[in-house]
């Protein structure tokens, strides 16, 4: 009893009391080894925060329910003395709060010596919305010609050659049998579109009245794309235009850097913007398979916000399999933007071989929350780990045996820190600047085969579920090395900050981050300023 009091008396003093929202044992632990007394919530009370507020869904995999089989433990139970010192500080003021979900408590009624892991409107990058229904099925057409102009490229020649074989070796009432056509026409009318678009991405558009799309026959067009692109259809003397497409895609290429990664199939990945953990994800290849999708669906919100990204078709792949990145970042400022970045992250593979040809969640959706439910295929590479993870080091020894290890520090690393700081400097005066705040979050990337990423999106409150060797390691590491940033260094600067690096910190008035020095070709791609809402 003594012990405890003075515990108490002594965290009180020096105010170290602290709340948890959510089961975080790590948390706990690290905290009480500095000498905080935690502040309990009753069990009541943590389901009124949960049920609070109309905020978007938290927790990318599995939010509270995910988290309640942390480290194998349904609930952290107290023991007798963290119990009675809990009860001591009851009517005492938390200064510590870690929280699973952003509304758990309301950043607004907290004193400046409160300290809480979220801030107020980081959903203005990290959440699923923006945009008007016009405009994606403006892109959807415009990739479609793109797609339809790789088509020609890369599949003409070998089509006719394999034609031609048929042909001769037919019997003669057979040989005079027609394989489908199409005219060509449709690649006259590709080649007119993204040729405005790519006076629209050199701003040619600006001075001079430039010839637009709107007088193109879209019903026509499509019908005649999805005959040649998903039906094998060929085009009737396509031949001619196969210089002019190697040309027009030659010019797209320099000026719209995701042309390499969009593949021929033109598929399109559909979001609800209000969901996490991979629900209600699905993939298309046809624009009216999409808007019938978010026309029909009525499960969502009132406001009905969907996010339809453009798929990378042609991603690097790990023995044929598709894997996405999930990297940390922390924010401890906002106003200078201040971002640290962690030096690990993790890779999470599919269960199935990749294919463009089969549009199903479990070839195309990596996030553990969908993968789980799947056994690995029995044609999957032997190598790709059971449980669907890797760490970087992992990733980085294959790398080195196909003789790319370099690329990983001069690309990949500087790249995604240049797409974060970007993502962030775009929703800088939106999210509501804290000095008592911080966040961290969980960034997505996919690779292309030149190992550039590409972000596809921000997790506030990333999962910390130890569902793999590899995050039973990564997760609580991260943790830990997240209080070494906030807590420790603010009673010593030079205290060791783990795993964590410091690649961004405003100097005042200034919208760069000097601290940054990223090589050009990592610079950073974000799939997030292509996403669109129906």
């Amino acid at each position: 009893m003594r012990a405890a009091k003075a515990l108490v008396e002594k965290a009180v003093k020096l105010k170290k009391v602290f709340t948890v929202v959510g089961p975080y044992p790590v948390i706990r632990e690290e905290l009480r080894a500095r000498g905080w007394v935690e502040r309990h919530l009753s069990s009541t009370a943590q389901r009124a925060h949960r049920c609070h507020g109309n905020e978007l869904d938290c927790g990318d995999e599995g939010g509270l329910r995910a988290e309640i089989g942390y480290g194998g433990v349904k609930e952290e139970r107290l023991d007798n003395l963290e119990a009675l010192m809990s009860r001591m500080v009851r009517k005492e003021t938390a200064h510590f709060f870690w929280t699973s979900r952003r509304d758990d408590i309301d950043c607004r009624l907290l004193q400046h010596d409160q300290v809480i892991n979220h801030y107020a409107n980081a959903a203005a990058f990290a959440t699923k919305v923006s945009g008007l229904r016009a405009p994606t099925s403006k892109d959807f057409r415009r990739t479609a010609c793109t797609s339809l102009l790789q088509h020609v490229v890369e599949g003409s020649s070998h089509r006719r050659a394999d034609a031609k074989e048929e042909q001769l070796h037919l019997p003669e009432d057979l040989s005079k049998h027609k394989l489908p056509f199409v005219n060509a026409g449709v690649i006259a009318t590709a080649l007119r579109v993204c040729q405005h678009y790519l006076g629209v991405l050199e701003h040619r558009d600006i001075d001079v009245t430039m010839e637009t799309d709107g007088e193109v026959s879209w019903g026509a067009f499509l019908q005649d794309y999805y005959k040649v692109v998903h039906e094998g259809a060929s085009v009737r003397g396509g031949g001619v235009f196969v210089e002019r497409c190697q040309a027009m895609l030659h010019k797209l290429q320099e000026v719209c850097p995701q042309l390499g990664t969009d593949g021929l199939n033109n598929i399109w990945i559909i979001k609800p913007g209000a969901m996490s953990r991979g629900r209600g994800i699905v993939c298309k290849d046809r624009l009216d398979e999409i808007l019938a999708v978010v026309d029909n669906d009525k499960s969502l919100n009132k406001e009905k916000k969907w996010v339809v990204q453009k798929y990378l078709e042609r991603p690097l792949l790990v023995h044929g399999t598709k894997f996405d990145l999930r990297q940390w970042f922390l924010v401890t400022d906002w106003n200078p933007l201040t971002v640290w970045f962690y030096r690990e992250c993790y890779l999470r593979f599919s269960t199935q071989p990749f294919s463009t040809k089969i549009l199903d969640s479990s070839i195309h959706l990596c996030n553990n929350s969908i993968q789980k439910h799947f056994e690995p295929a029995r044609n999957r590479h032997p190598a790709v780990p059971g449980d669907n993870m890797w760490s970087c080091s992992q990733f980085r020894a294959f790398l080195h045996q196909q003789g790319r290890s370099a690329e990983w520090d001069v690309v990949t690393v500087p790249g995604m820190q240049k797409a974060i700081i970007r993502a962030l400097q775009t929703a800088q005066e939106q999210v509501e600047p804290r000095r008592g705040s911080f966040e961290l979050y969980g960034a997505d990337f996919m690779l292309g085969r030149d190992l550039r990423p590409w972000l596809l999106e921000i997790n506030i409150c990333p999962t910390m579920a130890q569902s793999s060797v590899v995050t039973a390691h990564l997760c609580p590491a991260v943790q830990i090395d997240t209080l070494r940033v906030v807590l420790d260094r603010r009673s010593d600067p030079s205290a060791h900050t783990g795993g964590f690096q410091l690649i961004c910190r405003q100097a005042g008035g200034s919208s760069g981050c000097p601290l940054f020095s990223g090589s050009e070709p990592g610079s950073g791609r974000s799939l997030l300023a292509a996403t669109q809402s129906l």
